[in-house]
């Protein structure tokens, strides 16, 4: 009698990760066996001080880092074991990327900063026009629908966080990575871009983990942890 396949695990399992840096003496360890598993539609935010790894963290759970040992699973898939070119597409595929610094192109409309990472793919015309729609609907739920024709010099810096908010999401990724995306706004940006980010991971159910320094904008998430000496401890909190 044939054993029943298992069905891959969804969203988000990070089993035993660590990460070391050579250096000449010996090597300086970022991360120790960081171990924790979210599902589709949670969220977490991760904090601690400068230098503590949670870039690092970031950074590898987006496949643009390599662990020196341990897993990263996303909805089953380990992207450490893909090829170079199936690695980039799966990046542009599965994971939304959002930074303090937007990154938007200076002369591209806030429409086609929103349309970049459906380029990377070839698609026909239907997709084409799906994925038009979809950014006019993503720019339209970040309140940008009378700034589709805007560059990002005729923008504010809370506009261009919603931006680079729709471009991450425009590809429907079951995995969301922020690093202090509200780091360079004023404290009224900061909190509507926060909330926005909240509510459209939940509308689109997918898993994000957000890096911050802002105790404010932590304490709106149903879960933090904190990253010190390369550990990360995880405690169970009530959003407010």
């Amino acid at each position: 009698m044939d054993t029943p396949a298992q069905t891959p695990p969804s969203g988000l399992v990070v089993t035993d990760l660590s990460k070391e840096y050579p250096t000449p003496s010996a090597p300086i360890t970022i991360l120790r066996e960081v171990s924790f598993n979210l599902p589709p539609g949670d969220s977490l935010v991760i904090m601690g001080p400068s230098g503590s790894g949670k870039s690092t963290l970031l950074y590898i759970l987006g496949g643009l880092e390599i662990p020196t040992s341990g897993s990263v699973l996303i909805n089953g898939v380990d992207p450490f074991h893909l090829h170079a070119d199936d690695l980039a597409a799966f990046r542009n595929q599965c994971v939304g990327f959002i930074f303090q610094d937007h990154h938007l192109l200076p002369q591209c409309s806030a429409l086609e900063n929103v349309l970049i990472p459906t380029m990377a793919i070839r698609r026909t015309s239907d997709d084409t026009s799906t994925a038009v729609a979809r950014a006019h609907h993503l720019l339209g739920r970040v309140g940008l629908s009378n700034r589709l024709t805007h560059r990002p010099s005729e923008l504010s810096g809370g506009e261009r966080q919603r931006v680079a908010i729709a471009r991450a999401l425009i590809m429907d990724p079951p995995v969301i990575l922020a690093d202090e995306p509200t780091g360079n706004l004023d404290q009224h940006a900061a909190t509507d871009v926060a909330d926005l980010l909240l509510d459209l991971q939940r509308e689109e159910k997918a898993t994000l983990i957000l890096v911050t320094h802002s105790a404010g904008l932590a304490s709106r998430f149903p879960q933090r942890a904190d990253l010190f000496d390369g550990k990360l401890c995880i405690s169970k909190e009530s959003a407010q």
